[in-house]
Parts: C-alpha cells; sequence; structure tokens
C-alpha cells in the first residue's frame, strides 16, 4: 500500500489522508447510507461528487481522490465561477431526486432543515468545493441528510458570496444573484431563500454553541477558534437587510 499523506483544508478534517489515488476518513453511522448516495449520483452521471469506493482493511470510508485546487484557496472567483457553483448545485439535487436510501439509512443530522423533498449534502461551501480543470467536485459528505433545495442552496449563497455586516449590500446582491441565476432559482423564491440564509446561520452559530458546551468535536474545536462569532452576526444582517437585499436581487433578474 502507497504511503499515507494527511490531507488538510476545510473545517473538520481530521484523520483523512490520501493513499494513492484515494482518500480514507473515519468512517460514522452514517457511512453506509452516504456510501449509497455517491453510488447513486455516480450511477446517474452526476461528476460533482466523488466516487464512494466502500471501506477499507481498517474499516475507513474510500473515496477517489479528486486533484484540484480548494475554492478557498483560488486566487480569484469571478461572478462566473459563482453561476458554475449554482449550476452544480441545480445538477446534484436534481440527481438526488430518483435516490432510495436504503431501508436501514441513518443520517447525521447536525439542524432541523425546513422539511424535507431531497437528500442535502448540507455543507455546501468553499472549503468543500475542489475546482479540478475538467471537473468541480464537493467532498465531505458525512453530513448528508434530507431536506430541502432551498435549505442546502441557503448554506452555499451565505458561504461563497461576501455576506457579512462589513459587505456592501449591492456587492452581496450581485454574488448570492450569480449563485441563484445559475441554480435557475425563479425571482418568487428570493425571499424565502434569504429567510432560510439567516436561518441557517444561526443554525450553524447554535450548533458551535451546543458544541462548546457538550465537548463535542469537531465543533467545540471551532467554537473556541471564534467562528461563533461570525455566523451569529452573519444572521442579523441578513435578517435586517432582507427586504433590501430581495429588491436588489429582483432588480438583477430583471437585467
Amino acid at each position: 500500500m502507497s504511503e499515507e499523506e494527511k490531507l488538510v483544508g476545510g473545517n473538520v478534517s481530521d484523520s483523512v489522508v490520501r493513499i494513492g489515488s484515494t482518500v480514507r476518513k473515519p468512517a460514522t453511522a452514517a457511512t453506509p447510507a452516504v456510501q449509497a448516495l455517491l453510488t447513486h449520483l455516480h450511477s446517474v452521471g452526476f461528476a460533482g461528487a466523488p466516487q464512494g469506493l466502500g471501506l477499507d482493511e481498517r474499516g475507513r470510508q474510500v473515496f477517489e481522490f479528486i486533484p484540484g485546487a480548494m475554492w478557498d484557496r483560488k486566487q480569484q472567483n469571478t461572478l462566473i465561477d459563482l453561476r458554475r457553483v449554482g449550476v452544480l448545485i441545480r445538477s446534484l439535487h436534481d440527481a438526488t431526486v430518483s435516490f432510495i436510501p436504503p431501508a436501514s439509512a441513518e443520517w447525521n443530522t447536525l439542524s432541523i432543515p425546513d422539511g424535507h423533498d431531497i437528500l442535502c449534502h448540507n455543507d455546501l461551501a468553499p472549503w468543500n468545493l475542489v475546482c479540478g480543470t475538467d471537473r468541480w467536485v464537493f467532498i465531505d459528505w458525512d453530513n448528508a441528510a434530507p431536506g430541502t433545495r432551498l435549505w442546502d442552496l441557503a448554506w452555499a449563497t451565505i458561504s461563497f458570496p461576501p455576506v457579512e455586516p462589513d459587505c456592501d449590500l449591492s456587492v452581496a446582491a450581485t454574488a448570492i444573484h450569480a449563485i441563484a441565476e445559475g441554480y435557475r432559482l425563479p425571482p418568487s423564491e428570493y425571499g424565502k431563500l434569504l429567510r432560510l440564509m439567516a436561518a441557517r446561520a444561526r443554525a450553524g452559530s447554535d450548533l458551535l454553541v451546543q458544541g462548546a458546551k457538550t465537548g463535542q468535536q469537531p465543533w467545540a474545536r471551532l467554537y473556541a477558534e471564534g467562528h461563533d462569532k461570525y455566523w451569529g452576526p452573519v444572521s442579523g444582517y441578513i435578517d435586517r437587510s432582507a427586504s433590501i437585499l430581495e429588491g436588489m436581487l429582483i432588480s438583477l433578474s430583471a437585467g
């Protein structure tokens, strides 16, 4: 077997290693369901997820290694890139519609979504997107679970664009619109998307606070590093600015 190379990047990548053309990481109770989901995505031709390759002799999850640069380490990302993110997420969601989970499926549900109509990745963010020369791939599927399209999309639209209290609203709206346009989200859904963006930011902050209380990792570590001080203010910023942002998004769609 090839020598193990520890992989870095992301927020929750402890104990993730590369061996040759594969990636290994600890299994969880959700691993059988996640592997089934990845197998389905591969079978229907969705190239934006790594192929699941089962378990190794040590009981670790095995995935194909995806060469490329992480989105959050690229030197520059454009509106065209953000539209491509939206297109990729739409393709992912459409591909999950025909997935039938195993009867014994267990999912690692970190927060309560606004409903259930698809299987969500639940962490569609810059630290989980590998940008290769021939394909872009979302990694880290351990927290995939039932949810809704907008619940999943909302996390992407607060993670990829600059949506934070010191950000110019017009810059935020333009970036959000690029993802929404790539996703083909109708303008009538913009208001709901913004409400869920605020809700997801609050849920992210609550997860870290709870992790700090219980000591559950990696959330306790992320809390200690101050990540909760980001998501709480983001939620309030979106709540306060939602009506203005919605108007800007509708204007951008009108062209």
